[in-house]
């Protein structure tokens, strides 16, 4: 199961015990934020793509939307999203769980602007009922991103 990948990912960080994990839903943006009892914007999606055959994660707050303009211009490429079956396999977490932590070899990790905005953020775990609660440089240094883009666009609730 892939909540276990991640688990013992964080083991080797001293980390593992800081992973939440609830008896309701955390799948969806307001999933989460309902079982956290937080805000939407600071719950961090975890996005899955295909990018000229290479698999890549964009991690942005719950408030942001993929911008098709500035993902173009950042990735050379249209914005294709994973089908679940393929983040699955590509990736190693099922949507509703997918983060980008313990990912498989070969998924490059990338962090949205939209981050920087908060002290801490909830990336999900591996599982449709589990986050961590992590700060900025944290999730830089758990999450072996390639670099910070700026590809979305804001949403209202």
């Amino acid at each position: 199961m892939s909540i276990e990948k991640v688990k013992a990912y964080f083991k080797t960080y001293g980390m593992e015990d800081k992973i939440l994990e609830f008896d309701v839903s955390s799948a969806t943006v307001e999933l989460a934020a309902l079982a956290l009892h937080c805000e939407p914007q600071r719950i961090a999606k975890t996005l899955s793509f295909l990018a000229d055959g290479q698999t890549v994660l964009i991690v942005t707050a719950g408030d942001r939307k993929i911008d098709n303009k500035k993902y173009k211009a950042q990735f050379g490429t249209k914005a294709k999203m994973l089908s679940a079956q393929e983040a699955e396999t590509l990736v190693g977490h099922a949507v509703g769980g997918i983060c980008p932590f313990a990912v498989n070899e070969g998924v490059s990790v990338y962090l949205d602007q939209s981050l920087r905005r908060f002290e801490t953020v909830f990336p999900a775990c591996g599982s449709s009922n589990s986050a961590i609660e992590l700060t900025i440089a944290q999730l830089e240094q758990y999450s072996g991103y390639a670099e910070w883009v700026d590809v979305c666009k804001e949403v209202v609730f």
